[in-house]
């Protein structure tokens, strides 16, 4: 962030030792601020920043050891003003202290550029600031539509759901490595439709096993027609635990596989980490069996569960796919990117490959390279797409690598 545009920002400065703000201040200034409010206490600075205060506070600086209302204290209730602002959190604390406050941010759901430990200077001010987005305007969303069983069953019935499909890249090549496989419901009155539309009525009725084959079929279908045209690429799918674990499961997909004629090392079978500790041997065995068959298995969301981790180490799974919410912002975000890296890591030491969904800026991208993750996808490469553009959209992407 460059000068002029830290001179459009309005900061606020809350510490409660007179000297050390003026310090803070000065050190604003350097870095280009011309406009900043100080306060001396946590009460002052809530206040400063809720509603109807003018200018509206763009950035604050806040110190843990503030009267009144401690930084803790301060930052629980700036989450629950939902105001945008972006934090500095500043203290004379040890890095693993300041460290835990980042993470606590991260909980609260605070937009915390990042922490500072004492004594603060210019030139650790603007590292934080080059972090500074500007906040993207408010987008009024249309009402999601939400349907019955029985009308979703009848879309069903009548093949309106088909798989959009987002491209999943190998980090070290550039190269599209597979095609991981959303559900969108084309309906003939609201057109394109996610999951949010579908999805609650099929697990209310125990019936997602309705939706899964619907996505097999016609995902393996494609896969097929996909090969036709020269482009042998895997794809992935979700695969709801209960679909798997019918007793006629391995014969079905086996029976679909032959019938398109694609082999079953271009199907991966995702599943969430929560979903796969909670059955029994049986399930495992299916699992092995798979594998053994040729399928490819995918832990997906990792790091949102309860992990077990020599139930995962046993499990004969080959990707490990780390949840976005560990990977958007990971290279900005010091808490993120230490849990980002015990993940990689984990997936290596158990010879998985290894998976960051939710990639969406340049520096997320660059930031796994150099960590060694294998695989990446996300709205920075592209967002999910009709089988009909991917074509299309696999030659552009080729002649930019």
């Amino acid at each position: 962030m460059d000068t002029a545009q830290v001179q459009h920002l309005h900061f606020l400065v809350a510490e409660a030792e007179p000297v050390q703000r003026r310090a803070l201040i000065e050190a604003l200034g350097h870095v280009g601020a011309t406009r900043v409010t100080d306060v001396p206490d946590g009460p002052t600075a809530l206040r400063t920043l809720q509603a109807g205060f003018t200018p509206k506070v763009d950035v604050a600086v806040i110190d843990l050891a503030l009267g009144g209302m401690d930084g803790l204290e301060l930052l629980r209730a700036i989450a629950a003003l939902q105001s945008g602002v972006r934090l500095i959190v500043v203290g004379n604390q040890p890095a693993s202290v300041l460290f835990s406050v980042e993470t606590l941010a991260q909980a609260h759901g605070v937009d915390l550029l990042g922490t500072v430990a004492k004594p603060v200077t210019s030139a650790k001010l603007k590292v934080l600031l080059d972090n500074y987005q500007p906040p993207a305007p408010a987008r009024p969303r249309a009402p999601t539509p939400s349907f019955n069983f029985a009308e979703v069953g009848v879309g069903l019935q009548k093949r309106q759901f088909e798989p959009y499909f987002q491209p999943k890249i190998e980090l070290a090549t550039g190269q599209v490595k597979g095609l991981e496989v959303f559900a969108r419901w084309r309906h003939p009155e609201h057109g394109v439709l996610g999951p949010g539309a579908f999805i609650d009525a099929l697990e209310q009725n125990g019936r997602v096993d309705f939706l899964d084959w619907t996505m097999i079929e016609s995902s393996v279908e494609r896969c097929r027609r996909f090969q036709d045209q020269g482009i042998p690429v895997p794809i992935s799918l979700n695969l709801d635990p209960a679909t798997l674990a019918h007793p006629n499961f391995i014969r079905q997909v086996s029976s679909c596989m032959q019938r398109h004629g694609v082999l079953p090392d271009y199907l991966t079978f995702e599943m969430t980490e929560s979903s796969i500790l909670d059955f029994d041997a049986d399930f495992i065995e299916r699992l092995v069996r798979l594998r053994m068959m040729g399928f490819g298995l995918a832990i997906d969301d990792y790091g949102t569960g309860r992990s077990n981790l020599q139930l995962l180490a046993r499990i004969p799974f080959s990707e490990l796919k780390i949840d976005r919410s560990f990977v958007d912002g990971a290279s900005k975000k010091r808490p993120l990117g230490t849990v980002l890296k015990s993940c990689l890591g984990l997936a290596h030491s158990l010879d998985r490959m290894s998976v960051a969904v939710g990639v969406e800026t340049r520096q997320d991208w660059d930031f796994l390279q150099a960590l060694g993750c294998t695989y990446a996808q996300g709205y920075h490469i592209a967002n999910p797409m009709a089988a009909d553009a991917f074509p299309g959209w696999l030659e552009d992407w080729q002649q930019f690598f």
